[in-house]
């Protein structure tokens, strides 16, 4: 019989002790890596990817000071995270969702998107906005499910998807 151990959501914000290892860098690694990966460009380590996503998993909590990062755990170990960056002009966007793989299924990402919504919903944030690539249908689905919507794209990658979520 497999153990499920019961999974919390913290919220960890900007000025948390960056000495502390609370498993962001390696969640952050593991999805970045997946990414490049499902891309078609994988790499061996966090060494190969791209400067911008390195600086995220060896520097998280310089990287997303000013931001909202919320950390599901269960028991002492990270099992997913998300960052909600600073509102500007209203407007948020929900950056780095992401459930390690052993602990998908369990309600972890919908977890995190509603503490994400009920933050920006309290600091008077009235768009919240995300990006997903094409082929994570799932989260798309997820995204649905909770209100987002997509709408025109302001980001020129192909193959991404951009939603909104209003208030």
């Amino acid at each position: 019989m497999t153990e499920h151990r019961e999974v919390a959501v913290v919220v960890r914000r900007s000025g948390h002790d960056p000495s502390s290892d609370d498993g962001l860098a390696a969640l952050l690694a593991a999805y970045h890596l997946a990414t490049e990966a499902e891309k078609g460009a994988p790499v061996a380590g966090v060494d190969g990817l791209p400067d911008r996503y390195r600086a995220e998993v060896t520097d998280p909590h310089g990287v997303f000071a000013d931001d909202v990062v919320l950390v599901a755990v269960s028991g002492d170990v990270a099992v997913g995270c998300l960052v909600v960056t600073s509102p500007a002009d209203g407007r948020s966007e929900i950056k780095r969702l992401w459930t390690d793989p052993g602990f998908r299924g369990r309600g972890i990402a919908s977890a995190l998107l509603r503490a994400a919504l009920a933050h920006t919903a309290e600091n008077g944030v009235h768009t919240v906005r995300l990006s997903v690539w094409h082929w994570r249908t799932g989260a798309i689905a997820l995204y649905e499910r909770l209100g987002f919507t997509v709408t025109r794209s302001w980001d020129e990658r192909d193959g991404l998807v951009c939603m909104r979520h209003a208030s």
